[in-house]
């Protein structure tokens, strides 16, 4: 092996930043300019793997950005970003490592594409402090679906009297005395829908809890806000900031059937 040459592949095929540099038996570390958004770069190693190189994160990526969203959060928006930015690089995801082979020697490339595929995945962490919309939905049944038996938990609930589903709830948690039903709230045309569907569900006299869980409280208007309100029993402003407070409320609902 060459390493002058493979060095001077990654230059000319992504950038002259760059280092190798030594770290054992054939097992080299690779020093970029490309970092997350915090500053710290990316870990990048080239490593043989028996008569094979290969360029691998050794899961430093995963672990980085743990840092910044909790484990529920890697999946739904955020998984499919993910597993799309690695296929379109044709890099693998081995259980956390992510890992693209060097073929027929073309170092350069590998490293352009292992790079662009580490940018992309990086980009999760962005969505979280954005809380883009679709996203904050995915989040929201993610978060349930940790707190929650699959057996008592039903989303897009809709009541037999709703066929075409005017009135549908976002998820209804069962197998208690009143049945919890929950809203996520992305913005006031459906904190508008779900003040409406409790009203008419009061008038259907129908026995419930209900639970409002808001993308960002602050954004909603004083008259929408106060009209929800004073219909829904409970209400967060924010996922992000009261998952621990919401996982108790519901542990302390569930555990009283």
């Amino acid at each position: 092996m060459n390493v002058d040459s493979i060095k001077d592949q990654f230059k000319n095929r992504v950038c002259e930043q760059i280092e190798i540099r030594p770290e054992g038996l054939n097992r080299f570390l690779v020093v970029t300019p490309f970092r997350f958004g915090d500053g710290d770069h990316f870990g990048i190693v080239l490593r043989k793997e028996g008569d094979q190189w290969v360029l691998s994160d050794e899961a430093s990526t995963l672990m980085h950005l743990s840092y910044e969203l909790d484990e529920q959060d890697f999946s739904g928006n955020r998984a499919s970003i993910i597993e799309g930015s690695l296929a379109g690089f044709s890099v693998e995801n081995r259980e956390g490592e992510f890992v693209i082979p060097v073929s027929e020697g073309r170092f350069g490339d590998a490293l352009f594409n292992f790079v662009q595929a580490l940018t992309k995945v990086s980009d999760v962490s962005f969505l979280s402090r954005e809380r883009v919309r679709s996203t904050f939905l995915e989040d929201f049944r993610a978060f349930l679906r940790s707190q929650v038996s699959e057996d008592r938990l039903m989303f897009d609930w809709r009541h037999e009297r709703d066929p075409e589903g005017r009135y549908q709830v976002d998820a209804r948690i069962n197998h208690m005395k009143r049945p919890l039903l929950v809203y996520a709230l992305p913005g006031e045309d459906k904190v508008n829908v779900a003040t409406i569907s409790l009203h008419v569900f009061e008038k259907w006299g129908l026995k419930f809890q209900s639970i409002g869980v808001f993308e960002d409280q602050t954004s909603i208007s004083g008259n929408v806000l106060a009209r929800f309100t004073d219909i829904c029993e409970k209400t967060y402003s924010n996922l992000e900031g009261n998952k621990e407070r919401i996982a108790d409320y519901l542990k302390d609902k569930l555990g009283s059937h």
